[in-house]
């Protein structure tokens, strides 16, 4: 291979050289040496595999792993994350939000967790992750401030939830940073940039660095993950286990896998999450092409479903039978503007968490701070680690089954979600508030991957509609209507603003009528249609491209799977 033997970092504006200095780009290029061969082979087989599944495989439980056939316990939990009761979730990249859901809520009540977000709830663009970056570090040295107006936003002294990091998964390149000509890994990136500002402001202050993993589909990635917070601990002179992480639990795949995947992060571990909403969208995706699997209406899919049952005392399971914690779902509602919807959402949010607290798990998630006080009541437990669920089988069925209703106005949301979110993507955004809910990239990838199965297996809808191309041309306009509506009501709509969203009805309806069905929108040509200037999801490009030789300071390796 010809490579260019150096780093190139695309666009970096004069203010941003201070987040990237010599010795962080130095590990970045040691990183991508040591392990992006590695990344492309898990890639490539999770490739292979779902060709497996479009052939008609199902997913199975993994045989004879260590996990299995030994005792174990993941190292000792940490005090600050002894209690994990709720956990509220957002983007990064913007420094009011971050301000919000760590400081206490209007009720008084702070969340005890603050899972700051680089994955599905922001757009991915260069002047984001920096900006992330960036926020971040104002967290860490508690001086992160956001001027609105006259107002100012900051961070209180005390009685603040703890700050957690979600980087990108496996799948996401950060196409502005090359080494050797190589765009290199989004979630290696995150990890080590904020890792490298950070962790050791955090433990100075007895603070135990923390990060989310999403997206993982096999124990092999969790290794690959496990090698990379170890060599960014040893790059960065920290003892091995001192970034400490929970990994979501939102594919099939590592449904079946969580004993396995949790033993490779063992010395690192604090918990499994149940991502219920990319969940649902991978029990579509994985079993695309199995007719007999095909799901209903995306409301119809609630966690008393008997795979999704399973799949969530599974997790509760395997983490209490190895000392982790077992963390439930999103609430992804945001609050009603009437009092009769935000009682009705009090009461699906307490129900919610009623039930999450009873089948054992330690704490939950919510998307507004307005919602804490709330799931907060229903645990009422520090944590529920004697949960062990001795009646419950080991290896429950997991497989998704074929039932709910599917109905023209499930089909009708699934359109009108995915023009929203598109107008919201365009803008930046990787999530929204609409119809009281927060919308984020799980749920666009529901609605795409769920249309395409019911065009793909010709779905006859209850009433008797059968789901077409043509269907589809016709609703798009119509659910276009009532949300231009709706903003007609508001009084915010504008001619400018009405192409933006004829824009964004066009590209849904280019995405959800494609004859294949992408693994990942954020790898889709459409998500990059931001990029007017060529980059992956370059916003503007105002600085220049920077080229530093590293080849007198770096040589990795390979490691082995």
């Amino acid at each position: 291979m010809n490579h260019k033997e150096e780093l190139e970092i695309l666009c970096l504006n004069p203010s941003d050289q201070e987040l990237l200095p010599e010795p962080l780009l130095n590990h970045i290029v040691h990183l991508h040496r040591s392990l992006e061969k590695d990344r492309q082979l898990l890639l490539k087989r999770r490739h292979h595999q779902q060709q497996k599944f479009d052939q008609g495989e199902l997913p199975q439980y993994v045989q004879d792993h260590p996990a299995q056939l030994s005792k174990w316990q993941v190292a000792p939990i940490p005090h600050d994350l002894q209690e994990r009761r709720v956990e509220i979730t957002g983007p990064i990249n913007s420094a009011k939000m971050v301000i919000n859901m760590l400081n206490p809520s209007s009720a008084g009540f702070p969340a005890d967790m603050a899972m700051l977000d680089f994955e599905d709830s922001m757009c991915p663009t260069w002047e984001n992750v920096l900006s992330g970056v960036r926020n971040y570090i104002g967290v860490a040295h508690r001086d992160l401030t956001f001027q609105q107006g006259q107002k100012t936003y900051s961070l209180e002294k005390t009685n603040t939830a703890h700050p957690m990091v979600r980087v990108r998964g496996l799948h996401l390149d950060e196409a502005h940073v090359l080494v050797d000509g190589e765009a290199i890994s989004a979630g290696l990136f995150d990890l080590v940039t904020t890792a490298y500002h950070t962790a050791k402001v955090f433990l100075a202050d007895g603070v135990t660095p923390k990060y989310y993993v999403p997206k993982c589909e096999h124990f092999l990635e969790a290794r690959w993950w496990n090698k990379l917070f170890r060599q960014t601990e040893l790059l960065l002179g920290l003892e091995p286990g001192t970034l400490r992480v929970t990994f979501l639990i939102e594919t099939l795949t590592a449904a079946y896998q969580m004993e396995e995947i949790l033993y490779e992060i063992r010395e690192r571990a604090c918990g499994l999450n149940g991502g219920r909403w990319d969940k649902i969208f991978s029990d579509i995706k994985v079993l695309k092409n199995h007719g007999d699997r095909v799901l209903g209406d995306r409301a119809t899919i609630d966690m008393k479903r008997t795979w999704m049952d399973n799949y969530a005392k599974r997790l509760i399971k395997i983490c209490h039978r190895h000392g982790a914690f077992a963390m439930g779902g999103m609430s992804a509602f945001t609050p009603g503007k009437d009092e009769k919807t935000r009682n009705f959402q009090t009461e699906k949010v307490r129900a919610d968490k009623a039930r999450e607290a009873e089948i054992g798990h330690d704490g939950c998630w919510v998307s507004h701070p307005y919602f804490i006080p709330i799931a907060r009541a229903e645990f009422t437990h520090k944590n529920q680690l004697h949960v062990q669920l001795p009646g419950f089988p080991y290896r429950p069925n997991l497989l998704p089954q074929p039932i709910g209703a599917k109905t023209i106005e499930g089909l009708r949301t699934n359109l009108r979600v995915g023009i929203a979110y598109m107008q919201g993507w365009n803008e930046g955004l990787g999530c929204i508030a609409f119809e009281n809910l927060m919308e984020d990239l799980a749920t666009l990838e529901i609605s795409r991957a769920q249309t395409w199965q019911w065009l793909h297996h010709q779905v006859t809808l209850d009433g008797g509609t059968q789901v077409t191309p043509e269907l589809i041309k016709r609703l798009l306009p119509e659910e276009l209507q009532v949300i231009l509506s709706r903003l007609q009501d508001e009084g915010v709509l504008s001619d400018e603003l009405t192409q933006q969203y004829e824009r964004a009805m066009q590209q849904v309806q280019e995405l959800f009528l494609e004859k294949d069905l992408y693994d990942f929108f954020t790898l889709h040509p459409h998500a990059q249609t931001y990029a007017p200037q060529g980059g992956q999801y370059e916003t503007q490009c105002k600085g220049t491209a920077t080229s530093l030789d590293r080849r007198s300071t770096m040589e990795g390796n390979s490691t082995q799977l």
